[in-house]
C-alpha cells in the first residue's frame, strides 16, 4: 500500500479507538510524529493499533511494561505523552 493512504488509515484508526482517553494519547501520538516514520516505524504503529486501548495505555503511562515487541525508541516516544494536545 502506498505511504500517503496507509498513514490516512492509520490516522484514523488512531483517532477512532472507543475511548476519549485512547484517541488522544494514539491520536495525539500519531498526529505528532507519523509524517517522519520510516516504513518500520508505520509497521510497529501499525501493529500496536491491534492492541487493546488499556494495554497501550499502561504502556505508555507505565503501569505496565511494553511486551518486547513495542519496547524500543518508538515506545519511548509514546511514553513522553507531551503530544497530547487537549480539545477546548
Amino acid at each position: 500500500m502506498d505511504r500517503e493512504p496507509r498513514l490516512k488509515r492509520l490516522r484514523f484508526r488512531a483517532w477512532h479507538r472507543g475511548t476519549k482517553e485512547a484517541d488522544l494519547l494514539i491520536g495525539g501520538f500519531f498526529d505528532t510524529y507519523g509524517e517522519t516514520w520510516s516504513a518500520a516505524e508505520i509497521d510497529w504503529f501499525e501493529a500496536l493499533l491491534e492492541e487493546q486501548d488499556v494495554d497501550i495505555m499502561a504502556w505508555a503511562i507505565g503501569t505496565a511494561p511494553p511486551p518486547p515487541a513495542y519496547d524500543g525508541e518508538m515506545m519511548r516516544r509514546l511514553q513522553v505523552v507531551n503530544y497530547i494536545k487537549h480539545p477546548k
